[in-house]
């Protein structure tokens, strides 16, 4: 079963390489679109959107198909996606902006798409900093766990900040958000079970001492 895992590990490594080597040779030779800087930018954004719901949806499949195994690619793809929002927020501080800090200032002030963008990318960093085992054992797994919540939030954001940046093209944004709003709802759902377990095996432990007297 190891042996597996470490061959899938790989088999997904790679596999999550592949849309920046497109991306980056499409741009190297000039094949994207007429207007390659923005297809270049936006192609890496979709893919780190794609990651981020990958990584969200994990768990669900965990709990409800009983895929243990896909916990151990949770953290690879997590990281892959803050590659990518890294890959893409350079793209648009460098081949947008040209490091223009006065200007990208003033977008993100200006400009809803591009503050909600920064918002998600701000609150993944202390998610990739805090990724490796080493730090779960110094922050300790309720404290781990209670950082990385940061990511439902980054996902709520990062859905918008795609809705707000393809303005007329309403699908895709609506069916990012739809999976967006299930994958949260399913973990308020079972965040409600579980809290309600502790109350019903107390009442489950006074009834019969009702019922003897």
């Amino acid at each position: 079963m190891d042996r597996q895992i470490a061959a899938t590990k790989v088999i997904v490594f790679v596999l999550c390489l592949l849309p920046a080597a497109h991306y980056g040779l499409a741009f190297w030779q000039d094949t994207l679109s007429a207007n390659p800087v923005e297809a270049f930018t936006r192609g890496l954004g979709d893919w780190a959107l794609y990651l981020l719901l990958t990584t969200l949806t994990i768990t669900p499949l965990r709990r409800l198909a009983g895929l243990i195994w896909l916990m151990k690619l949770r953290r690879m793809l997590g990281l892959f996606a803050f590659f990518y929002i890294c890959l893409h927020l350079t793209a648009y501080l460098w081949l947008d902006q040209f490091f223009d800090w006065t200007e990208i200032g003033a977008d993100i002030l200006k400009r809803p798409f591009i503050t909600a963008g920064m918002l998600t990318f701000v609150l993944l960093i202390p998610l990739a900093a805090t990724s490796s085992k080493a730090m779960i054992h110094r922050l300790g797994g309720q404290r781990w766990q209670q950082l990385h919540r940061l990511v439902y939030p980054a996902a709520m954001l990062a859905v918008l900040h795609f809705t707000w940046m393809v303005k007329a093209d309403v699908v895709r944004p609506l069916i990012f958000g739809l999976i967006v709003a299930l994958l949260l709802g399913l973990r308020l759902w079972w965040w409600f079970a579980d809290a309600r377990k502790p109350l019903v095996e107390q009442r489950r432990r006074i009834i019969p001492i009702r019922f003897r007297r």
